[in-house]
């Protein structure tokens, strides 16, 4: 059967519970992905009940985050991402721009990729491409790497497991993924947002409207601070709630163009105008850098032809970062 995009609009995030995603009944899967599928056909976001990550993994990692942002701004700025060939490390307030009509984004981060978690000494550097490099990390936090680590390879073992259930929704064999996702391509941020005045200066939010690069993208975000806001088919802005216990899920473009548009990458933007700071964790999941973004089978036909030029996955992400802080490496 044809996997038709459709042009139903939504009001509201589905919730979806993840109890079965590694039951041995084929029948229970298949239920949970035909819930994902139409959350990614119809809406490109859901919200994950049952993720599997421990929550005290979860308060470690935000309290090393708040260490973190709680440093001097020069210890930081020895981190700066424009020092990497790879885009990791610190950036500072508004020196990501990720929609290029406003004038930048107010949050500052911290992005890290796949690094195996053992002893420093013991790293072998992975061979990603186009997006081949280290992490770096603060001498001033020693368990600061320790901590990210343990969150992030917990979230690398979800993604993993997303993936099987992604293919069932496109009506693919459970494996169809599983050689395209043998190192996996992630890139986790730390994002902290200081409060933003009511009435703030045009051009400047939290995060500005935008769609994410990757396949998909698995956010935890601060419970009691609404500030994520998600575009639905008529163009109107619906609060991404905090649901407790929950991670948010939405699609990214990689995803968008390897399925020929029938799963949704949604425009979403963050205003944090709550008064106080707020954090969030987003883990941006891909395929292994060297896979080409190709038609998947079943996504097109002759009247619906494969739409965008076939490019690696890591060609197309390194691009998409390029754009993102070329407004702030001119300014150094």
């Amino acid at each position: 059967m044809m996997n038709a995009p459709t042009s139903k609009t939504f009001e509201d995030i589905p919730v979806i519970d993840f109890v079965n995603a590694t039951s041995n009944d084929p029948v229970l899967r298949r239920a949970l992905a035909d819930e994902i599928r139409d959350a990614c056909v119809n809406v490109g976001f859901f919200y994950i009940m049952n993720h599997g990550i421990p929550e005290n993994t979860i308060d470690t990692t935000i309290g090393a985050a708040k260490q973190f942002f709680a440093l001097p701004t020069q210890s930081k700025a020895k981190l700066d991402i424009h020092k990497s060939p790879n885009f990791k490390g610190y950036t500072a307030l508004l020196g990501e721009n990720a929609n290029p009509e406003n004038r930048g984004d107010l949050h500052e981060g911290f992005d890290l990729g796949y690094e195996a978690n053992v002893p420093l000494d013991d790293i072998v550097l992975r061979d990603d491409g186009n997006m081949t490099g280290a992490n770096v990390w603060p001498d001033e936090l020693p368990t600061f790497r320790k901590d990210m680590l343990d969150y992030y390879h917990a979230a690398i073992q979800l993604g993993r497991s997303l993936f099987s259930l992604f293919a069932l929704a496109l009506n693919l064999p459970e494996n169809f993924f599983d050689d395209k996702i043998t190192k996996p391509a992630a890139i986790m941020r730390l994002l902290y947002y200081p409060p933003q005045p009511p009435r703030s200066d045009e051009g400047v939010i939290g995060i500005g409207a935008h769609t994410d690069y990757e396949c998909f993208t698995i956010l935890w975000q601060q419970q009691d601070i609404q500030a994520l806001q998600v575009m639905n088919a008529n163009g109107k802005w619906i609060d991404a709630v905090s649901i407790p216990g929950t991670l948010v899920l939405n699609l990214g473009d990689q995803f968008a163009r390897w399925t020929n548009d029938v799963f949704k990458s949604t425009v979403h933007r963050a205003i944090n105008q709550s008064g106080t700071e707020r954090y969030s964790i987003p883990l941006f999941f891909g395929t292994d850098y060297d896979v080409k973004l190709e038609p998947i089978p079943g996504c097109t036909s002759p009247e619906n032809p494969f739409k965008y030029e076939v490019v690696t996955a890591g060609e197309y992400v390194k691009s998409r970062l390029e754009a993102t802080y070329a407004h702030s490496k001119e300014t150094m």
